[in-house]
């Protein structure tokens, strides 16, 4: 069997740690390469870490100082000897069979990448993520696949994100890509849209969750900081202009709308905080994208009303418009 290299970027998750190893270790696929990366945690995170692979010789645990999420991610892609790449955050688990399932599709299909749904987990309940329009059977085109994540409305299970995706370890080792540790947050975004501009780079979609994605209140996603938020505007700046360089004109106002709902939620923010400073700045950055905004969100007539509070503006001047 060809050995799959899965990821697990750790920092002070001991809480959660031995759940996430433990559906790791127990796939059903079992030729795996197992990396946890401890980035300077502070508590017993990388303890627990060298006990897992005192008893499991696919374990490979490497300790670090702390450089964030992004720095542990790319420690372990510059040491992996897989074929195939996964990642699982470690407050996370997966369904047992997840990447055999991930593999057997990816190798019936030939693609570079495959993809599944997802859960939404809470401490006593768990939703599985259904897509508002199908994604067609069979192989993904390689043009289609840097839209999916930018159309998330439509697309939930799809999504942006790098763990509910298996790839193939050559395209990416081809592209010499590497996750971006100036951002923060959101850096999966970048790093799967350069990747599927990659010529050749297809994938397939199978519309079954296999994972588990649990609602953690101090998770980074839940953060409340002006400052960190922030960093995915300079994201979606960043998709924008590879959209744009890579002969998408015409739908890279997909990533401005992107844009713009994101300075919304940030606008949101500063004015629970009182931050009349940012929140002038995002409402200035709302009017700049606010038509693909509204080209990118005219089934969800209920978004315009949230954008028109932040704006003061009347609700007849955020009607959507019809697309052309």
């Amino acid at each position: 069997m060809e050995k799959i290299s899965i990821i697990i970027p750790i920092y002070n998750v001991e809480p959660y740690i031995k759940k996430c190893i433990d559906s790791v270790i127990n796939q059903t696929y079992k030729n795996l390469e197992i990396f946890l990366i401890n980035d300077g945690s502070t508590d017993n995170s990388g303890k627990i870490c060298d006990e897992y692979a005192g008893n499991d010789s696919r374990i490979r645990v490497f300790h670090k100082e702390n450089g964030g999420i992004n720095s542990a991610r790319n420690a372990a892609l510059k040491n992996l000897t897989g074929d195939f790449i996964g990642s699982v955050d470690p407050d996370d688990w997966i369904e047992p069979d997840m990447y055999e399932t991930l593999y057997k599709v990816l190798k019936e299909k030939n693609t570079k990448i495959s993809i599944s749904s997802y859960y939404i987990d809470f401490d006593t309940e768990s939703f599985p993520i259904v897509n508002k329009k199908k994604i067609p059977d069979g192989v993904i085109p390689q043009r289609d696949m840097p839209l999916y994540p930018l159309k998330r409305d439509y697309y939930k299970g799809f999504a942006g994100y790098i763990w509910n995706k298996l790839y193939s370890a050559d395209i990416i080792k081809s592209r010499r890509l590497f996750f971006d540790e100036n951002n923060r947050y959101a850096a999966d975004v970048l790093f799967n849209t350069s990747l599927f501009l990659t010529p050749g780079c297809t994938g397939v979609y199978i519309d079954k969750p296999l994972y588990h994605y649990y609602q953690r209140a101090t998770a980074t996603t839940k953060s409340k900081s002006l400052d960190l938020k922030k960093d995915i505007l300079v994201v979606y700046k960043k998709v924008e202009k590879l959209l744009n360089d890579n002969g998408y004109n015409n739908e890279s106002y997909w990533a401005r709308g992107f844009y713009c709902h994101h300075a919304g939620i940030i606008a949101k923010i500063a004015a629970e905080q009182k931050n009349v400073e940012i929140l002038e700045q995002m409402r200035n950055e709302i009017r700049l994208y606010i038509d693909d905004y509204i080209k990118t969100n005219e089934e969800f007539p209920e978004k315009f009303e949230r954008m028109c509070k932040l704006l003061d503006l009347e609700a007849a001047e955020c009607e959507p418009v019809p697309l052309i």
